[in-house]
């Protein structure tokens, strides 16, 4: 009998001590097992392609950008696109999609750019065109803005304009994020300015295109995405979470002394093959491995991917943003917590 109680005694012992060992271990994992990493999906679509809107899957994106609104002299906006048509749509299958109107955009008329310059390096000139963003904002029931002033537009007023801009989203709790290139500063975009965006979505792509057509090659490589991240968070000091790798839906055919693009669906359709490469002939693209490469590495060291243009993708079983839709959840990284993810 007494032989029994001790017995009972060491094996309650014992069972105490796997108790203990084990809470504490439980305590300890649960932090990472309980951790949710999040990344974000920015996609652009220009307003010419608005009618291809039931297409694309929004229940992929957290965020969608609409390119591009202009203004007039006296600050008033120009937009060519039923919007709210998009936004309705896009809202009725993705309740959450973050949406902002992309401004300005890469390819600008003298005139646009003229009228940018005069609105933004005059700082008199400024309120007008800032109250004209809002109120398209609040029109239209978007959550922000997306500038995309690039190269030459970006002008001595740039910084001013972010800023005051940023001031007035901030009171309404709007959103503001920029497009910026992969790995070049303009100088006219000082410290403040740069810290005043949400997030950046750098344009890691047209490292050669139309501009440089005794240059023919892959115009978004992985190199090039790696370059820009390191640019952007180690050379500009941009915190990882607020840069947004920019990936393309499209590609370049430098096949004749005229270089011109060919859409990712374009591409597909001459060979489902192709999906899975980054080449057609002197046709340079990023495929569906490049793609996935690419969320792996944004999803170490981004917040996120952004995308030009979701249009630009084929529309069925070889689709990018499927892949990006998918590399995510594998991944573990909630995006839209839709489709699946």
């Amino acid at each position: 009998m007494i032989k029994n109680k001790a017995l009972l005694g060491i094996l309650f012992f014992i069972s105490s001590l796997i108790s203990v060992y084990s809470c504490t271990t439980q305590k300890e994992s649960d932090p990472e097992e309980t951790k949710t990493k999040t990344a974000r999906v920015v996609g652009y679509l220009s307003s010419d392609n608005i009618s291809k809107m039931t297409s694309i899957q929004f229940c992929k994106l957290t965020h969608l950008n609409v390119a591009f609104a202009n203004p007039n002299k006296d600050g008033s906006l120009n937009f060519n696109g039923d919007i709210d048509a998009l936004i309705q749509y896009a809202k009725s299958v993705n309740p959450t999609i973050v949406i902002s109107i992309s401004l300005a955009g890469g390819v600008l008329s003298e005139e646009q750019a003229a009228n940018w310059s005069f609105l933004i390096d005059k700082a008199e000139n400024r309120p007008a065109l800032i109250q004209s963003i809002l109120n398209f904002v609040e029109l239209h029931h978007l959550d922000g803005v997306d500038v995309d002033l690039e190269w030459e537009a970006v002008t001595t007023g740039y910084s001013g304009f972010v800023l005051e801009l940023r001031k007035s989203l901030t009171e309404r709790k709007k959103l503001l994020t920029a497009a910026l290139p992969n790995n070049s500063r303009f100088e006219n975009i000082n410290s403040a300015a740069l810290n005043a965006f949400d997030f950046i979505n750098i344009m890691s792509y047209d490292s050669t295109g139309p501009w440089t057509p005794n240059n023919p090659g892959q115009h978004s490589s992985m190199s090039n995405a790696r370059d820009g991240i390191d640019f952007w968070h180690k050379l500009q000091n941009v915190p990882g979470e607020k840069i947004t790798l920019g990936v393309p839906f499209y590609g370049y055919n430098f096949t004749y002394a005229t270089v011109t693009s060919s859409t990712y669906g374009q591409i597909v359709e001459v060979g489902p093959q192709f999906a899975d490469q980054d080449e057609l002939g002197k046709i340079y693209y990023n495929g569906r491995p490049t793609i996935s490469q690419k969320v792996e590495y944004a999803s170490q060291y981004t917040g996120g991917i952004m995308i030009w243009e979701l249009a630009q993708d084929s529309f069925g079983d070889y689709s990018l943003l499927e892949v990006i839709h998918k590399k995510y959840t594998s991944l573990k990284f909630k995006t839209t917590g839709l489709c699946g993810n």
